[in-house]
């Protein structure tokens, strides 16, 4: 296996990863890559920095993450600050609480926990409307 940067025509970068050098480049010739961003099937492989593992000393060699990537963190530790300040964590609870809400059985407002797959399948299927949203470890812990 091999992993490529790939960019769209609109700029957008990616990473691919192939079988080898040859199918990654028939695949993208026949428009078999699509951007995950915008949908682009325009993609070409991107100038991408060699990967390096270790140093002569052995120590681990760091490889600076895409932009894309810091900014998509960013973006997320700043929507948990968000949710964090303005609505109630109910822990374990969150499906039951969910549903007392929707029911009107408790005050309408915003609120955050965990919950199961099958718990969130379950709200779901009763049509309350809930999001999974990856918690981005803080920067500060």
């Amino acid at each position: 296996m091999i992993k490529y940067q790939l960019r769209c025509d609109k700029a957008h970068e990616f990473e691919g990863w192939f079988a080898d050098s040859a199918t990654c480049d028939a695949q993208l010739k026949a428009g078999d890559v699509a951007c995950p961003f915008c949908g682009s099937v325009e993609v070409s492989k991107a100038i991408m920095a060699p990967r390096i593992a270790k140093r002569e000393s052995g120590k681990s060699v760091a490889v600076a993450p895409p932009q894309e990537a810091v900014q998509l963190k960013q973006a997320l530790r700043a929507l948990r600050d968000q949710v964090e300040k303005n609505c109630d964590y109910v822990g374990e609870q969150f499906a039951e609480e969910a549903r007392k809400i929707h029911y009107g059985e408790a005050d309408a407002r915003g609120i955050y926990g965990e919950s199961t797959e099958q718990e969130s399948a379950e709200l779901a299927d009763e049509g309350i409307e809930v999001s999974r949203i990856p918690w981005v470890p803080r920067e500060d812990a």
